[in-house]
């Protein structure tokens, strides 16, 4: 454990909850996926569960380690353009993310139906760039909510800071 603890510079027990967190959400991501992979590859009927959960488990399992491979590569990259503390806080970054971008995609569907618009009545090319646009403004002020409940408020306004210069909001930015 002490070695697992050097090698994300953890220093205190709680930060341990950031890989936990992690590590529960790349399972989770791997069953969601791996549902969509055996629904799509086998047609499984009722009484073949036993086959269907069997499958389910090895397409996991097998997402699990896929997706835990590509994060720690994606880490080592990061860790050298994020400008972080220790690396756990990369995990926290990662989790902040994830929430956010569910977080913000969850609730735009709802604010359209409000204004009476859905997926199914209205025009596709009406309706998905409505609601990538109300996503947008969404997602940048929950990173911020998201950030600062994660310990990561510093990192996410200057992640947004830049976000903004780069779509030309600099003016309103005050340094």
């Amino acid at each position: 454990m002490q070695k697992f603890k050097n090698r994300w510079e953890i220093k205190d027990n709680w930060q341990l909850i950031f890989p936990f967190l992690g590590i529960i959400g790349l399972l989770f991501s791997a069953y969601l996926l791996s549902k969509r992979v055996a629904k799509g590859i086998f047609n499984f009927t009722e009484t073949q569960e036993d086959v269907y959960m069997i499958s389910i488990s090895l397409i996991t399992l097998i997402l699990f380690v896929l997706l835990l491979i590509g994060t720690l590569k994606i880490f080592t990259v990061l860790e050298k353009k994020w400008k972080v503390s220790y690396r756990w806080e990369l995990i926290a970054i990662f989790i902040v993310f994830a929430i956010t971008g569910s977080t913000a995609a969850k609730i735009s569907d709802p604010i359209l139906s409000l204004l009476g618009l859905r997926e199914e009545s209205t025009n596709g090319w009406v309706y998905w760039p409505l609601r990538i646009f109300l996503i947008f403004p969404a997602y940048q002020v929950l990173l911020i909510i998201v950030g600062w409940l994660f310990g990561q408020f510093k990192f996410f306004w200057e992640f947004e800071k830049k976000m903004l210069r780069r779509l030309g909001f600099a003016r309103f930015l005050k340094d």
